[in-house]
């Protein structure tokens, strides 16, 4: 397992992706609002927002990074975002043992909880999972291209290793949802300038810590404040 986890952490901090020099790109947020608000651009985002809504997997990793990046720039953006059949889903997730007549139940909350916020990472992962239990390969991979997906976009935005190249994220869930995905434990959590902070125990990993740039979110926070 160590081993695993040292490769995810090279992965995480050390491949070039998209075959970028950088390894990374940030986020031009005025780029990306100026396109998905034009009508005549491919990103133009009532065009994408329906095609995620059909499961399209031709969605290029271009139009995730539009659609996950340009929500911000939605009415529907709330950086304090719940499910609102998260108590239900939590119960379900904590039985101890998944009974087969669950997984139904488990799907229709998950996906109206997908309606109203289609990035809730957390459903996506476990949609892909119960799909695959009820023996529907097709839903559980389109899951799983939605999941990683948008992964891949939180990925591609930064490096971690400092605030001015952090990973940019929607909600605070999605840096746990990393650190999960990549098997990482976070000791502590801190605000610096405009990124989160989740510090790792001394010596555990290659890193101390990861950086998670939350501008957006905290725009979002002073807005909701006014």
């Amino acid at each position: 397992m160590l081993k695993q986890i040292i490769f995810l952490l090279i992965f995480c901090f050390g491949i070039q992706m998209n075959s970028q020099e950088t390894g990374f790109t940030t986020p031009d947020y005025k780029a990306i609002e100026k396109e998905i608000n034009d009508k005549n651009s491919k990103f133009f985002y009532p065009k994408l927002i329906e095609r995620l809504t059909k499961n399209d997997t031709l969605l290029t990793h271009e139009e995730y990074r539009h659609l996950y990046l340009g929500y911000v720039f939605q009415p529907k953006y709330d950086a304090f975002w719940k499910s609102p059949d998260e108590e239900k889903l939590n119960a379900l997730y904590n039985k101890e043992k998944l009974e087969t007549s669950d997984y139904d139940e488990i799907i229709k909350l998950s996906n109206h909880s997908l309606s109203d916020f289609p990035f809730d990472l957390r459903q996506l992962n476990y949609l892909s999972y119960i799909y695959h239990l009820k023996g529907d390969e097709v839903a559980s991979k389109i899951a799983s291209f939605k999941f990683h997906s948008i992964m891949n976009v939180i990925l591609s935005s930064g490096d971690g290793k400092k605030c001015e190249t952090g990973f940019h994220v929607l909600l605070v869930e999605h840096e746990y949802v990393l650190l999960n995905l990549f098997e990482l434990e976070s000791k502590g959590q801190s605000l610096v300038k405009n990124c989160d902070y989740l510090s790792f125990e001394k010596g555990a990993y290659n890193v101390e810590g990861i950086y998670f740039n939350i501008e957006k979110m905290l725009e979002n926070e002073r807005k909701m404040l006014r």
